[in-house]
C-alpha cells in the first residue's frame, strides 16, 4: 500500500460522500494503491451509517467504529495504527482540509522529507479563535522551550517509520502535531488555503479548548510547577520586606500600623497563592494517576473492510 488516509469522523455526516469522491479523485492522480480509513468517534449524527454505506460500495475504505467517544487525537491514533500505507495522510472530515492538497503534500515529501505539514494560509476561523490559538502556542513555547507554529494543523503526510514511532508513544494526553514535531526526522510545511466547513460548526467549545490546552502543557512540561515555586518565593520576599518595614517604622516613628484590613488582605492573598500552587500540583498528580492505570487509548467496537494486518492479527488470535 502506497498511501493511507486517516480521517477522524465526528460531525459533518453530510460531508462524507463528497469527501470520499474528492479523495478518490485526488489519490488516483498519485497511485491506485491507496486506502481511506474513516474512524467514527461515536459521532452524535450517527455518521457510522454513512461510513457503512461507503465501505459497502468501496473496498478501499476501512471503517473503524470506536466503542465510545474518545476524542479526535485518539481517533487519529486508532486510524494510524491500522494504516498499512508507506505514507500516512491525516486530515479532518469537514472538508476544511482540501483533498486536492494531498498530491502537493506527496510531491513535497518525495523531495526527501519524512513529514510534511500543511500551513494554513488563510484560516476560516473567528478572530477570537485565531487569537486564542496564537496565545496558547506562545504560552506552550515558553513552557516547553519549543518553537511551534500556530498555523500548522493536523493535515499532513508522514512516512511509515514516523507513524510507527508516534504509535509507540503511549501517553494518555496526546497532541498529534506536537508529538510528531517532537519525534524529529526531516520535516517541512507547505502553505494551503483552508475552505469553510461543509456544514455545522466545530465541536471544540471554549471550555474544551482550555481543558485541552491545560492537559497538553501539564503533560509535557514541569515549568508550571517551577513557576508556582518562584511565585511563592517572590511573595514571601515581599512579605518579609514588609515585615522589616513595619518593625523599623515601629522603632523609629513609633507607629505600629495596626490594621485588620492589611492583615486580612494578606491572608487572602497568600491563601489564594497556596491554593493555586496546590492546584498545579494536583494537575500533575492527576496526570500521573491517568498514566499509571495503563488503560488503552481507545477501544474499537467494529471494523469494516479491515486491512490485511488486522486480518492477520485476528487469524493469529483465532489459531
Amino acid at each position: 500500500m502506497e498511501i493511507s488516509v486517516v480521517i477522524p469522523v465526528y460531525g459533518c455526516r453530510a460531508a462524507l460522500p463528497e469527501l470520499h469522491r474528492r479523495l478518490c479523485e485526488s489519490l488516483q492522480t498519485i497511485t491506485q494503491s491507496f486506502e481511506i480509513i474513516l474512524v467514527d468517534d461515536c459521532c452524535p449524527q450517527n455518521s457510522w451509517e454513512a461510513i457503512q454505506e461507503i465501505c459497502a460500495k468501496d473496498s478501499r475504505v476501512v471503517g473503524i467504529h470506536l466503542a465510545r467517544n474518545f476524542g479526535q487525537i485518539r481517533a487519529i491514533t486508532a486510524g494510524v495504527e491500522s494504516a498499512t500505507g508507506e505514507w500516512v495522510v491525516v486530515m479532518d472530515c469537514d472538508l476544511q482540509d482540501r483533498p486536492e492538497t494531498i498530491p502537493d503534500l506527496y510531491a513535497k515529501a518525495k523531495e526527501g522529507y519524512d513529514v510534511v505539514f500543511v500551513k494554513r494560509a488563510a484560516r476560516k476561523d473567528s478572530f477570537l479563535t485565531k487569537l486564542l490559538s496564537k496565545s496558547f502556542y506562545k504560552v506552550y513555547n515558553h513552557f516547553t522551550n519549543g518553537t511551534y507554529d500556530s498555523s500548522l494543523c493536523n493535515f499532513s503526510i508522514s512516512k511509515r517509520k514516523v507513524m510507527e514511532n508516534y504509535c509507540n508513544m503511549p501517553e494518555q494526553n496526546r497532541s498529534f502535531v506536537m508529538f510528531v514535531r517532537w519525534l524529529g526526522f526531516r520535516q517541512t510545511a507547505i502553505e494551503a488555503v483552508e475552505d469553510a466547513r461543509f456544514e455545522g460548526k466545530s465541536s471544540y467549545s471554549f471550555r474544551k479548548k482550555v481543558k485541552m490546552a491545560t492537559e497538553i502543557i501539564t503533560s509535557q512540561s514541569n515549568k508550571p510547577l517551577l513557576f508556582s515555586i518562584r511565585a511563592g518565593f517572590f511573595i514571601a520576599l515581599l512579605a518579609l520586606g514588609y515585615i522589616v518595614y513595619l518593625v523599623l517604622r515601629a522603632w523609629i516613628v513609633g507607629d505600629a500600623l495596626v490594621g485588620w484590613t492589611s492583615m486580612i488582605a494578606s491572608i487572602y492573598l497568600m491563601g489564594g497563592i497556596l491554593l493555586c500552587a496546590i492546584g498545579v500540583v494536583g494537575l500533575y498528580i492527576g496526570n500521573i494517576f491517568e498514566e499509571v492505570k495503563h488503560r488503552p487509548i481507545y477501544v474499537v467496537g467494529e471494523i469494516l473492510n479491515p486491512p490485511e494486518k488486522e486480518k492477520t492479527i485476528a487469524k493469529t488470535k483465532k489459531d
